[in-house]
């Protein structure tokens, strides 16, 4: 199902938003790693953020999602000091890992590994 306008300007904020309060306040959950809010998706009542971060360099991926899941109340709250007066709910998070990457590498990897044979103009 299509987003509606109001979800996609409210993703937007909270991308926007997530992204300084990570940058400024809460840098201790990236560790040593580039953070990156890749995607955000609302459920239709703007109760929940499905936050989709990458890391950068890639090692330990499973353990700082962790980490940032054990700190989202933390986070929540961050974030809300700076929505507050914007929304009348500030959502629940929940972070994901955004592979979409990986499979692009994966995709390209494949692609590359084809023995594809030219066509000679006998041929055709």
């Amino acid at each position: 199902m299509e987003e509606t306008t109001r979800q996609k300007k409210f993703a937007r904020l909270i991308q926007k938003e997530l992204s300084n309060v990570f940058q400024k306040e809460a840098r201790e959950y990236a560790g040593n790693s580039l953070l990156t809010i890749t995607t955000v998706r609302t459920s239709v009542d703007l109760s929940l953020a499905k936050i989709y971060v990458s890391f950068f360099p890639k090692d330990k991926q499973e353990e700082k999602l962790e980490k940032l899941q054990s700190g989202k109340y933390n986070i929540k709250k961050l974030l809300g000091d700076r929505i507050r007066k914007e929304v009348r709910i500030i959502p629940d998070i929940v972070f994901f890992l955004d592979d979409t990457f990986d499979e692009a590498e994966k995709i390209n990897t494949l692609i590359d590994s084809l023995d594809i044979p030219e066509t000679s103009e006998e041929d055709e």
